[in-house]
């Protein structure tokens, strides 16, 4: 294969190329929901209810996912962008960070929603049934992670410096990894509320569908505006901090067994930066 490949005319080799990156391309954008999808076919191999000890490592282990996430490969890479401009070169991370946070935040104070294990709903008053309120919770704290793969992405295919296709594609694994006990956590409760399998399932999985949405939307974005992608970069990384610092670490940290929780954000953390590094 490689000694045929030498031998292609410059035009042949542009197109193979082109294919490839293509089809990592949509592997990469596929990737996080194929992982929350595993996650929700838990419902099929557990029987009871997730055990508190169980959900609480997850959800660590989530948390310290997002945050390296956040952390190497997009605030980082926003600063190294722009590291001709010395001192200044930490503006766009700062300003994207905070809009990001500003921009989940009013996302969550507007939009009804209602958290598993809650039955106070949060955000405007509306007539929306409980499983509605429910999807829209799951809708908020994935919407991130979509924009995040589909950002990396558009910065490794407009050619950025800093930004790889391997380091893109660290992070979608990364997420994918991350949404694997995520799937479970929200697939297990329906489970147990009532719903049949299949149907846990399905709710389970289709919780993840907004993140190739979203990750398809904000590539398209960035690659019509790639003079702003630091700001792009930083703004991901704002709105996956607003769901760990909301959500997750309050979850994880409630209650007893709190101690897994942080062992489970350390094991992710380590998990997300090395693949980073690695791959990137």
């Amino acid at each position: 294969m490689v000694i045929w490949f030498r031998y292609c005319t410059i035009q042949r080799k542009v197109v193979i190329l082109r294919l490839i990156m293509t089809t990592t391309l949509i592997i990469g954008l596929l990737i996080p929901l194929l992982g929350t999808m595993l996650g929700s076919a838990f419902v099929f191999f557990m029987r009871d209810e997730m055990s508190a000890r169980l959900q609480k490592s997850l959800l660590g282990f989530a948390s310290g996912v997002m945050v390296a996430a956040s952390v190497w490969s997009l605030l980082i890479p926003a600063m190294e962008m722009k590291v001709d401009s010395g001192a200044w070169s930490v503006l766009p991370a700062a300003v994207g960070f905070l809009l990001g946070m500003g921009f989940l935040l009013l996302i969550d104070e507007l939009t009804p929603h209602l958290h598993l294990g809650t039955d106070k709903p949060e955000g405007m008053r509306s007539n929306l049934s409980r499983t509605a309120m429910l999807a829209l919770a799951v809708t908020i704290h994935n919407l991130p992670e979509g924009m995040a793969v589909g950002v990396v992405f558009a910065g490794a295919e407009n050619g950025v410096a800093h930004i790889s296709l391997a380091g893109a594609v660290a992070v979608s694994l990364g997420i994918a990894i991350q949404n694997i006990p995520e799937g479970a956590i929200i697939s297990m409760p329906m489970r147990a509320a009532g719903n049949s399998r299949c149907r846990s399932f399905l709710l389970g999985s289709l919780s993840g569908a907004v993140e190739p949405i979203g990750a398809v939307a904000v590539l398209l974005l960035a690659s019509m505006l790639v003079p702003v992608l630091p700001y792009m970069l930083a703004f991901a990384a704002g709105a996956m901090f607003y769901v760990v610092v909301e959500e997750l670490i309050p979850e994880a940290s409630e209650g007893q067994h709190s101690n897994l929780s942080t062992i489970g954000f350390a094991i992710g953390f380590v998990l997300m930066m090395v693949l980073d590094v690695v791959m990137g």
